[in-house]
């Protein structure tokens, strides 16, 4: 268990880092935008909160840091004293972390599994609780703000924002798995077994048909690239995407009765539960799928290469 557990530790710290991608720009663009931001539900994008020179640091970096520390702390805390028979704490880690590398095992296999689990179990880990942690009491309502002429309050710059409706964060994921898949396809295939991989014709032909296929899965290997290229955009907003919907539909849901705000979204904070743990696992195996994609070979290709 502490030898699965702990390289999770260390990919987390890495998100939180990769979180700040673009938060110094947000504080020059911040208050040109603040007309039109008062006018929306949630804001796209993130309240800058203090800054530390040109570092701005934003209200889901906020959120994020918290998370991240909570995970570390949690899990340390739980396997510090490894009990054989576990309890508490130490047996929900241990749930946790063993059934995501039976169910990854199952889908990409034993060898690959081993190589690649600490970055797609802390990905579930890391994306769940930063979900379920958006869904608080005092996220995105407890802030800086103004009176109203009949004096009721409104924020304008809360202190916590769930940080996966930030495009910063989840578009910093998809860029680490990106790094992580080209350092796994190379390992897997070597450099000219990647360009193989990606241009080398598939099946058995002879004569006219295998130049016709060369040249048409060399085109093919050029829209592969291209697809390669789009999946870091397409998995950060998807996530971004569907987090930023659930937290405008909860805002939504609280404005269409004033008086019975506390009361009507209460059904839709158990839909995000699920969305929440959705959403982390679709994110999981997107990246699991891609890296299985691109490691596993064709029966024969061992004893040819």
């Amino acid at each position: 268990m502490p030898r699965r557990f702990s390289p999770l530790i260390l990919i987390v710290l890495a998100l939180c880092a990769c979180g700040a991608v673009s938060a110094p720009a947000l504080a020059a663009e911040q208050a040109q935008e603040t007309a039109k931001e008062e006018q929306e539900s949630v804001p796209l994008k993130p309240a800058v909160l203090f800054q530390i020179g040109k570092l701005a640091i934003t209200n889901s970096m906020l959120v994020t840091w918290i998370v991240a520390a909570g995970i570390i702390v949690c899990a340390q805390a739980a396997t510090r004293t490894i009990k054989s028979v576990p309890s508490g704490a130490q047996n929900f880690w241990e749930w946790l972390v063993e059934s995501l590398y039976t169910f990854l095992e199952n889908i990409i296999g034993r060898e690959l599994v081993r190589k690649t689990f600490w970055f797609f179990a802390t990905i579930f880990i890391f994306i769940l609780f930063l979900n379920w942690f958006g869904l608080l009491p005092g996220v995105g309502s407890i802030g800086w703000g103004h009176h109203d002429a009949t004096g009721a309050f409104h924020v304008d710059r809360p202190l916590l924002r769930g940080a996966n409706a930030d495009l910063n964060l989840t578009l910093a994921m998809a860029s680490v798995f990106f790094i992580c898949w080209i350092v796994w396809a190379i390992q897997a295939n070597g450099i000219g077994g990647l360009i193989l991989h990606l241009f080398g014709p598939k099946g058995e032909t002879t004569g006219f048909l295998k130049l016709l296929m060369i040249v048409i899965f060399f085109i093919v290997g050029w829209l592969e690239i291209v697809s390669i290229l789009f999946r870091p955009v397409s998995l950060s907003f998807r996530l971004f995407g569907n987090v930023y919907a659930g937290e405008i539909m909860l805002e939504s849901m609280s404005h269409i009765v004033p008086s019975l705000a506390w009361l009507i979204p209460i059904p839709f904070y158990f839909m995000e539960l699920l969305v929440g743990i959705v959403q982390a696992l679709v994110f999981m195996l997107l990246t699991a799928v891609f890296t299985l994609l691109i490691a596993q070979h064709d029966p024969g290709h061992e004893a040819h290469h």
